[in-house]
């Protein structure tokens, strides 16, 4: 439907274009994906990304001191959607964002599940390389380790499809998490520009961590700032860094059996409006 392509017609399969070599990488790493947000394997690397800003959360909007259910947390390039569905579990208000189509099938697909553990991949199938044993390279995933469907009564959670800084432009949101999704900005400053605009007033922006997705990419026009450019332009729009770690160690993706490992040393932020 996306493709606009009438799909109710028999096609001769000699006629059907091959899929481009993006749209596979784009593919092999959305399974990935479900590795790291919905997996027994993913959970170290969820600890060490998602946890800092559950924590930030949980610390700023105290359960005991406030109505959480009243507290809205906009979660932009919300992938597979944990990140999201963790926060509205504490039962905050959270709305995930995605742009890609990838990422929004799969969502729709992993949050609608009700059984644990009951369904299988095999995301290193493609990865010939760096293998210490053969059976690294077809062991199975078994996905989702929770059900998604375990959410308290009344929760306020959504998924929205979209550009985040075409859709989004009331100041209504009390929190703003980022989770490698800076990157993702051809204009970071645009960013912060919408994320500013669409905090309320006293609202915060928790961020982890600073890298560029169209770096070095062809016909990819991208501006890329170092993180002490970025932090000046945040305090330029008007937000006070409240706490700043650098040197948070983390992976994205990885394959924790491969001889290969990138990790990164990532900038974590909290700057209030």
């Amino acid at each position: 439907m996306f493709e606009n392509i009438e799909y109710g017609r028999r096609l001769d399969p000699q006629s059907v274009r091959p899929s481009s070599t993006f749209d596979m990488d784009k593919l092999k790493s959305t399974i990935k994906q479900f590795v790291r947000d919905w997996s027994v394997e993913g959970q170290a690397e969820r600890d060490s990304c998602y946890k800092p800003i559950i924590q930030e959360i949980k610390r700023l909007f105290p359960s005991d001191q406030s109505d959480v259910s009243k507290v809205s947390v906009l979660v932009p390039g919300a992938g597979l959607g944990r990140l999201a569905w963790e926060i509205a579990r504490l039962g905050y208000i959270c709305q995930g964002n995605e742009w890609s189509f990838f990422m929004l099938f799969s969502s729709n697909f992993v949050l609608n599940c009700e059984q644990v553990n009951s369904l299988i991949l095999y995301p290193w199938i493609h990865q010939f390389s760096n293998n210490k044993k053969s059976s690294d390279q077809t062991r199975p995933i078994r996905f989702p380790d929770v059900n998604p469907q375990n959410l308290p009564q009344n929760t306020d959670f959504s998924m929205v499809a979209g550009d985040f800084v075409e859709i989004y432009s009331d100041s209504s949101w009390d929190c703003v998490a980022t989770c490698f999704f800076i990157d993702t900005a051809h204009n970071v400053i645009e960013y912060v520009e919408t994320i500013w605009k669409i905090l309320k007033p006293g609202g915060v922006w928790i961020n982890l961590p600073l890298l560029y997705h169209f770096e070095n990419m062809a016909n990819e026009l991208s501006v890329e700032l170092s993180y002490d450019d970025i932090r000046k332009a945040i305090v330029k729009f008007g937000f006070q860094i409240e706490k700043e770690k650098e040197s948070v160690q983390t992976t994205y993706t990885e394959n924790d059996r491969s001889m290969l490992r990138y990790v990164y040393d990532c900038v974590f932020f909290v700057a209030r409006k």
